[in-house]
């Protein structure tokens, strides 16, 4: 379920939400009724759940504080264990359409997006399992500060070439049995929704052929999908005006 956390700034709950995936994954999230969080250390950006350089400078300048056997526990590499347990849903912030979004996360021919809003997003978790929302900071790693003292904050900040994704990401970390020492999933794991609340819209990408628009729809009403399946607007024809007249050169 949905819970609040200092660390996370959520949209407001009007916020248009999207998600950009294959036809694969569209299949898989109806029927398991159930969104699928990926491990952070799966992800394509090495810098995921990572510190920032001026972090490092002041964490040395904490270290040399310690005694020796602090020092070297202090030292431990954690950042590269704990993004083996942070789990994530990723998803874009917009109230329209990117092409950009198309061409990065989805296909333009045969590619899925489905858009919410944030207050029927957070409602459609079920489940006992915490899950925390919020909007993704675009700093500087060579200049900016990540807060300390928390888990989840570096998990809240990416860098600057990232900010055209406008992302709000779902997420929390999940220890295995032993705690730390493994994790407890190989890629990631599903969490519960209701597909009610969660679907607002389904929208086939914008060079999709007719047939695979049908198949969608087919698929939809199959698993009883309320949500209207429609063709990208990016599709659409310019309008021209039968009575402009020609220019000559």
């Amino acid at each position: 379920m949905y819970e609040e956390h200092p660390s996370f700034n959520p949209p407001p709950d009007n916020a248009v939400l999207w998600r950009y995936m294959d036809f694969t994954k569209f299949v898989s999230l109806l029927d398991k009724s159930a969104l699928f969080f990926v491990r952070a250390d799966r992800l394509r950006d090495p810098f995921e759940g990572t510190i920032t350089d001026v972090n490092v400078i002041h964490r040395t300048a904490f270290y040399e504080t310690l005694p020796k056997e602090s020092l070297r526990r202090e030292r431990l590499n954690v950042e590269e264990l704990i993004r083996q347990f942070a789990l994530i849903s990723c998803w874009h912030e917009g109230s329209y359409e990117s092409a950009a979004m198309w061409s990065l996360y989805s296909r333009e021919k045969d590619g899925i997006a489905i858009n919410t809003n944030f207050d029927s997003f957070k409602q459609s978790f079920i489940g006992n399992t915490d899950v925390y929302v919020g909007r993704v900071r675009y700093i500087d790693y060579s200049l900016d500060h990540i807060p300390e003292g928390n888990i989840f904050n570096p998990f809240l900040h990416k860098r600057h070439s990232f900010a055209h994704e406008r992302e709000v990401r779902a997420m929390n970390i999940i220890s295995g049995d032993k705690g730390f020492s493994r994790p407890a999933y190989d890629v990631g794991r599903y969490f519960k929704v209701d597909l009610s609340l969660l679907i607002k819209e389904v929208i086939v990408a914008p060079y999709a052929e007719d047939w695979f628009l049908e198949l969608v729809q087919s698929v939809a009403t199959r698993y009883t999908l309320k949500a209207p399946v429609s063709k990208s607007r990016l599709a659409d024809k310019p309008r021209r005006d039968p009575g402009f007249p020609v220019l000559r050169t």
